[in-house]
Parts: C-alpha cells; structure tokens; sequence
C-alpha cells in the first residue's frame, strides 16, 4: 500500500479484520480474483442491475429464512464478556456470531440489488452491502464518521429516542472517543464537527434511522507514501471492537466461536488523489454448510441477554436497496 501509494498507482484494499490474508489489487489484478465493487470514489461496473423485470420489495429480500443461533450458546458468550467488564477489561465490547440463513439466489444477485456505500461481491466467497465508512481521505484531511446506535424509523418518534437512549449514547460517545484518539496516532489537529446526527437508510423492508459522528485530523503532505502504516494504526475498526481495543480484541477472540475473516474488516480504494474506505458489515459469507449472514452488537455492563439476541436477529432484517 505504501508503495502504490508513493507511485499516486489506485489500488482496492480488502483487509480483513485479523489482518491474516489482506488483499491488495491494482486495476490490472481485480478482474483475476471475480471482484466487483462500489464504493463512493469508484467501482468496477457502474448502476447495478436488478434481477431482471419488474420487481416487488418482497423479491428484492434474497433471504428467505433465518435460522436462529442456539440462545444458550450465545447466553455463553455473553455471560464472559460482561464477566470480563465487571472484571474491568472493556467497557464496550461488540460480540458478532455467524447466523446461518437462506437465500433465493447467488451472492452475484444479491450484489446487483444492493444499494449502498460499500458495495463488494468476492464470488463463491462473501457479498457485503455497508453503510458505514471507515475513513475518508481528502486534500489532507483524514475523516470518519462511525455508526453507533440504529431505530426502526417507523417507531414513533425515532430519531428522538435513538438521541435519549443512555445505553445508545454511551457506546456511541465510547466509540467516537476511540476513533478519536485513533486518528490522534496518524494526523494532527483532530475535533469532532459534529456529534451525533442522524442518517436515514431506507430499503424494501424496513428504513432504519442511524447515530453517525464525525471526527477529522490532518495529515502530512507525503500521506499517500504511509497508506498503509496509516491503516495498521488505525484497525481493527473500533466500531466493531471496542474499548479498551487491545484488551476488548482478546475478549472478543474468547467469547466467539467462529473466526470472522473479512467480517468487520475494511474495503477501500485509492483512486491516485483520495482515498475512500468502509467498515465490512452487513455482510453474507459462502461456507461449506451454507451461507452466513455475520452479524453483532455492542454489550456493556446494562445490556440484557435476550435484548440484545433479539438485536442480533433483527439486524438481519436490512435493507438492501
């Protein structure tokens, strides 16, 4: 990434989130691996098709049915996580599982119905379809905008309930005060110009209201020649780790029993001038049994069990276009 970088040479990123089989591809090396993406500063193809024909909302949901984790064994994971938090090793700690779910058609289809900005299908591997970015690179200036917290946006009075929900608004405050000192590592004077808005992301099942925050840094000058020593200060992802980072990435490698790959990772693009890049989630997976659709949420020493199983289910039910 340094190198590509110092020639101004785009290339896409894939890192995945224990950094173990990172891909980096210049345009020449993208169609070998079947890749195609969309994110904001580019893509491979451009206005992803439909299915074909006319479509209701009902098939545009590729998932045909989600087959629940096993309650006691996420019980588990959780009961050693906030062990550890009343332990005081992490405050906030984002615990994932791989739900296994069927579909109606191919990650290729699911693809081309998905609308988002971080759009990628790896074939026979994984499909994602995010919304959230990671960081933002333009001029010098480095940015984020984490999502913490989401409503169905049909609840009433959503937004102003995402806004006063304490547990909401402490994980969302505890992640932008780590992203913060994150970029404080790579880029200079960092703020935060704003805090706490609210985004809209609508689709065929459901429009789900989002808290985003922005926080910015700037860089030096010869940024382009340190890409990639900026990206291994800056992962894994704190929105999808936790905090304390160091300590809360142990925990999480305790409390899961499966590996997440390129599931929370980052996709990214360098287009020669700016950099665009986001975070891996909403995110199905190929694996020998079937597919997958990863999915989590953020514990803390309030959370309840079965609220937040049932937030791992309903975080399923997302839009795809």
């Amino acid at each position: 990434m340094n190198k590509l970088g110092a020639k101004r040479r785009p290339f896409l990123f894939l890192l995945d989130y224990e950094l173990e089989s990172p891909l980096v591809l210049t345009a020449e090396e993208i169609p070998n691996y079947g890749i195609r993406y969309q994110l904001p500063n580019g893509g491979s193809d451009y206005g992803c098709k439909s299915l074909g024909g006319e479509q209701n909302p009902e098939q545009l949901d590729p998932i045909t049915e989600i087959h629940a984790p096993d309650p006691i064994s996420y019980g588990r994971a959780f009961d050693l996580v906030q062990a550890e938090q009343r332990a005081g090793n992490s405050y906030l700690c984002n615990l994932t599982a791989a739900v296994p779910v069927t579909l109606r058609c191919s990650l290729e289809e699911v693809y081309e119905i998905s609308r988002a900005k971080f759009c990628l299908v790896w074939p026979e591997r994984f499909v994602v379809f995010s919304p959230e970015p990671f960081v933002r690179i333009a001029g010098n200036i480095i940015s984020s905008c984490p999502m913490k917290g989401t409503i169905n946006a049909e609840l009433p009075d959503a937004a102003a309930r995402i806004l006063a929900d304490e547990k909401e608004s402490a994980e969302h405050t505890t992640i932008v005060d780590l992203i913060r000192n994150d970029i404080g590592r790579v880029a200079h004077h960092v703020h935060v110009p704003r805090y706490r808005y609210i985004e809209e992301i609508a689709g065929p099942r459901a429009r789900i209201l989002a808290v985003s925050s922005r926080i910015e840094g700037e860089l030096s000058v010869d940024w382009q020649e340190r890409i990639g020593d900026i990206f291994a200060e800056l992962l894994p992802a704190g929105s999808i780790t936790g905090a304390p980072k160091h300590s809360t990435c142990r925990i999480i490698r305790k409390a899961e029993d499966y590996r997440r790959g390129f599931y929370t990772g980052v996709v990214g693009l360098f287009d020669g001038e700016g950099l665009e890049s986001g975070v891996l989630i909403r995110f199905i997976e190929k694996t020998q049994e079937g597919f997958v659709f990863k999915t989590g949420g953020g514990i803390t020493m309030n959370s309840k069990t079965e609220l937040e199983y049932q937030e791992l289910i309903q975080k399923i039910n997302v839009p795809f276009s």
